[in-house]
């Protein structure tokens, strides 16, 4: 554990030791900064799990990983057979190699393109990011490029004085170890994950992606199977890894394939950062950077449109709540009114939200988000989709139209209603809304969490951070369906249609009236305080007709 720590600072410090570089080469808040920052960390990161990999390989088979390297030979194929999910370098590629050259007038150069032939190599194509339209978006670009050329050769040794420091390969570094690398890959991003309009780059906080990953995996048996996960809104990752890493290994290895599908560069850059640290190198072929609404990108059979939109056993996302999204509003709807029908409904059953006249930024993105999801989940399928909380009770609309198709198909297992601010980067209250294909039977957990949580200051923003203890509470309420006074209530389909399909717990919890005993004498000394009251206010509310009417009178035309 204490090498963890330490190794924790460690990679840290390099972080901020390589922020501090691309500040003084005139890149802070500039987009490059984030590209210099991510791939440079990513490219010693993977440096470092290939040389720890390749020296446990010729270990066992009693050479000089030295000697393995730079001899490619049988040797490097059966090494490479070992470790598939490990991104593949030569010798002339790694920091080993680099750091003796660093003397060299065009070093950037020398460094520029050993990162595009990694990024070029045939066995590395798997790590590259897919588009929409089918095209690859490599592992790595040319890194100096981002500075002034007169800087380039002073940038590129800088940056392997600061990485060929140490290595990442002691203790557990590279052992599972989720929760670790979901601390370094949020301080990785934490200055460049801000919320723009696109697409889910608003990121999820860890702890209701564990509450999320928590729940939806406690809500039937987990068999020892491969489940398909899915996020049509993934930024960078937060909920979908959490929900892979939560259903754990079976007996042939990770249980989860995961799928996702984003609008943004950034955030599928950040997916692929996350994917890699986490060691989900297999389902990298299955993040794609393409409009979910207007082209969604996984069918039945690959690649193949007409083998019909893909269908997921779990779901989560965090879709973007409000956005233009006016220039393909119309093709989307167009295109998708006479889809496939599934559960009875077709993708967009209960609309797409109409273009304002003023604000086309107000128009609510995350209702198509909501329908896509429902229409993308087997018929066992389950999932968890965070949505602001006015959603919840909303009395018209396509808000109301998605409530009642849901309690109508007998889909709902729970909300539950978040504290205020809870995103950093939004004060919307949000809730989670959980959806269970095959809960026939109409046990429905709602959960007011509004209350819980401290209030912390993160920049200029207030957050609000929830205790161990209170995810455990969350957790433990929902998964047990415990009923606690003014927290938590326990529904049927029945009472939600009673309540105009309104899914707030609060409007469900039990009004209770206080009873005090009390004396004729005291009895009788509240009526008249009462009645004191009200002859007070009725003469108030005398005076008051009787002035505006006076006003009313002194008023002359002209």
């Amino acid at each position: 554990m204490a090498d963890i720590l330490a190794l924790e600072r460690k990679i840290e410090e390099i972080i901020d030791e390589l922020k501090g570089l691309c500040q003084t080469n005139g890149l802070a808040n500039q987009a490059s900064e984030e590209v210099v920052i991510t791939s440079v960390f990513l490219y010693k990161f993977l440096n470092d799990k290939f040389m720890a990999n390749l020296k446990e390989f010729s270990e066992e088979i009693g050479m000089d990983y030295k000697d393995v390297l730079k001899n490619e030979n049988s040797e490097m194929d059966a090494f490479y057979d070992s470790y598939p999910q490990d991104v593949a370098f030569t010798y002339d590629e790694t920091i080993d190699y680099l750091i003796n050259k660093v003397s060299y007038n065009e070093f950037y150069k020398i460094f520029d393109d050993a990162l595009e032939k990694i990024s070029n190599d045939p066995k590395n194509e798997v790590f590259s990011v897919e588009t929409a339209d089918g095209a690859r978006k490599p592992l790595f670009t040319r890194i100096t490029e981002n500075v002034e050329s007169s800087k380039r050769n002073n940038f590129a040794k800088n940056i392997f004085g600061i990485i060929s420091q140490e290595r990442f390969d002691f203790g557990d570094a590279f052992k599972d170890n989720f929760d670790f690398y979901s601390r370094i890959f949020e301080y990785l991003i934490k200055d460049y994950n801000v919320a723009s309009g696109v697409y889910a780059e608003y990121f999820t906080p860890q702890a209701i992606s564990s509450i999320i990953a928590k729940i939806l995996v406690q809500m039937s048996p987990v068999e020892d199977k491969l489940y398909d996960i899915y996020d049509p809104s993934a930024g960078s990752g937060s909920l979908v890894l959490h929900l892979a890493n939560e259903l754990g290994e079976g007996s042939f290895g990770e249980k989860a394939q995961v799928y996702t599908q984003d609008i943004s560069g950034k955030s599928s850059r950040f997916l692929r950062i996350n994917m890699m640290l986490n060691g989900l190198t297999g389902s990298l072929d299955n993040i794609i950077e393409g409009d979910t609404l207007d082209t969604p990108a996984h069918y039945n059979i690959p690649h193949e449109p007409n083998s019909g939109v893909k269908q997921f056993d779990y779901i989560t996302s965090n879709p973007p709540f409000k956005m233009d999204f006016s220039s393909t509003r119309d093709n989307i709807e167009q295109k998708w009114s006479e889809s496939e029908e599934r559960d009875g409904i077709r993708r967009f059953f209960a609309g797409i939200p109409k273009i304002p006249n003023a604000k086309k930024g107000s128009m609510a993105i995350y209702l198509c988000f909501i329908q896509h999801i429902l229409w993308s989940l087997k018929d066992n399928g389950k999932a968890a989709i965070v949505v602001p909380t006015g959603f919840i009770t909303a009395q018209s609309g396509i808000e109301k139209k998605i409530r009642e198709t849901i309690i109508e198909k007998k889909w709902l297992k729970g909300v539950i209603s978040m504290p205020s601010n809870i995103f950093a980067n939004t004060g919307t209250n949000v809730s989670v809304l959980f959806i269970d294909k095959v809960n026939t039977a109409g046990d429905i957990m709602l959960i007011d969490a509004s209350k819980l949580g401290r209030k912390v200051k993160e920049g200029k923003n207030q957050k609000t951070v929830l205790s161990d203890e209170e995810v455990t509470l969350i957790e433990n309420t929902f998964i047990r369906q415990d009923v606690v006074d003014d927290f938590s209530v326990r529904v049927s389909y029945e009472q939600i249609k009673e309540k105009n399909y309104s899914f707030s717990a609060g409007q469900y919890f039990e009004v209770k009236i206080e009873f005090v005993e009390l004396s004729e004498e005291e009895f009788n000394n509240r009526m008249l305080a009462y009645a004191t009251r009200l002859n007070k206010l009725f003469a108030e509310g005398k005076e008051l007709e009787q002035s505006i009417k006076e006003r009313l009178g002194a008023l002359k035309y002209g």
